[in-house]
């Protein structure tokens, strides 16, 4: 773990997105209410944030931080895809790309967990659903937007 007592403690924020692609049909029964474990989108979001708030429990050298907003963005974008961004906020010693990351990741993850079994093709193989494009797209270190 990287030592950052000596560090002042400064507002700091970072947004990761993400996306699934999902078939066609599965998409229509987001948007119809239609999924049986309930709604992905709105899983995705408890899911994500649940995350945020635990993601030096889930990576080892990563910092416990005292977070104070977090943010789940959770639309469908085209036929087929799902796109994830997370904002994450805090004012401390070292920054939250991490959590938004862990945010962004797990509410993908969520979704597919629960749309999978509409996924699959008749070889039971799952040749459309792809988790992608995970990333940092904005950080913030010492002042506010």
């Amino acid at each position: 773990m990287v030592d950052v007592t000596k560090k002042p403690e400064v507002y700091r924020e970072a947004t990761a997105k993400g996306q699934i692609k999902l078939r066609v049909e599965t998409i229509r029964l987001i948007k119809e209410e239609k999924i049986e474990k309930g709604n992905p989108l709105h899983a995705a979001k408890i899911a994500g944030i649940l995350a945020a708030k635990n993601t030096s429990l889930l990576i080892p050298l990563c910092h416990p931080l005292p977070l104070t907003n977090i943010e789940l963005n959770i639309e469908i974008s085209g036929d087929s895809t799902v796109e994830v961004e997370s904002t994450v906020k805090t004012k401390a010693q070292t920054g939250v790309e991490m959590e938004a990351l862990v945010a962004t990741t797990i509410a993908l993850l969520t979704i597919w967990d629960m749309t999978k079994q509409y996924e699959k093709d008749t070889q039971g193989q799952y040749p459309n659903t792809m988790i992608q494009n995970i990333r940092v797209t904005h950080k913030v270190k010492g002042s506010f937007k």
